[in-house]
């Protein structure tokens, strides 16, 4: 998960010197938001292409004040791009080492794709969405949960924490599912979110069906 494993080359760094219309062209025929900026190796930063489309002719120099100072290092890990891409609007993060030499770029489909091997993502599987507050929080009581209901975590993260509230999410395999959540409520926890075939539900919805067109004859 190192950037160092990730780094691509293909895309190319720009000179100071360079035109702010060849900049412009080069990015949109690779379909990426941000051009790179590079003096003497150096990286000095980026800018997006739009901007580029609505600046006048001339060099990059010219347009150093604009600047965006963003990069991950090679020693980062590709979970890193992932809060950049989101920052700066972008689909591209250019690489760079200790002295700040540009080294090359990781792209958003760089990391989806890795990211898709992950069993989190790759497997099948029921997704619950936990609230509870962070007194309450204890992954190991949750992970107790899941496992003494038959159930295996494929992965888990924290979807959002707002004051003293945590929203975990978690991936997680199992023939029955719903005494998951049927358990998670009687130790507290309140679930928000499910997505899987809910057996119970199902039936009751059945019989509610049934009843109303009872009601009708």
């Amino acid at each position: 998960m190192f950037i160092k494993d990730y780094v691509s080359k293909d895309y190319p760094a720009f000179s100071t010197s360079d035109s702010i219309e060849e900049a412009s062209e080069i990015a949109k025929e690779f379909g990426y938001s941000h051009i790179f900026i590079k003096k003497k190796g150096i990286y000095c930063g980026a800018l997006s292409q739009s901007f580029l489309e609505e600046s006048p002719e001339g060099s990059l120099s010219t347009l150093e004040l604009h600047y965006e100072k963003f990069a991950i290092m090679e020693d980062g890990s590709i979970l890193d791009t992932v809060k950049l891409f989101h920052i700066f609007n972008a689909n591209v993060v250019p690489v760079i080492g200790k002295t700040e030499k540009y080294l090359g770029y990781i792209s958003c489909d760089d990391v989806f794709t890795e990211f898709s091997k992950y069993p989190l993502f790759s497997e099948n599987g029921a997704i619950l969405t936990v609230q509870t507050t962070s007194k309450h929080y204890s992954f190991t009581e949750i992970a107790k949960i899941v496992e003494e209901n038959n159930a295996k975590i494929y992965g888990c993260f924290v979807s959002a924490i707002h004051e003293d509230n945590f929203w975990l999410t978690l991936k997680i395999s199992g023939d029955s599912l719903s005494s998951v959540d049927e358990t998670f409520e009687r130790y507290g926890y309140n679930v928000v979110q499910k997505h899987y075939i809910d057996e119970k539900e199902d039936l009751l919805k059945d019989r509610f069906d049934f009843f109303q067109k009872y009601l009708e004859f």
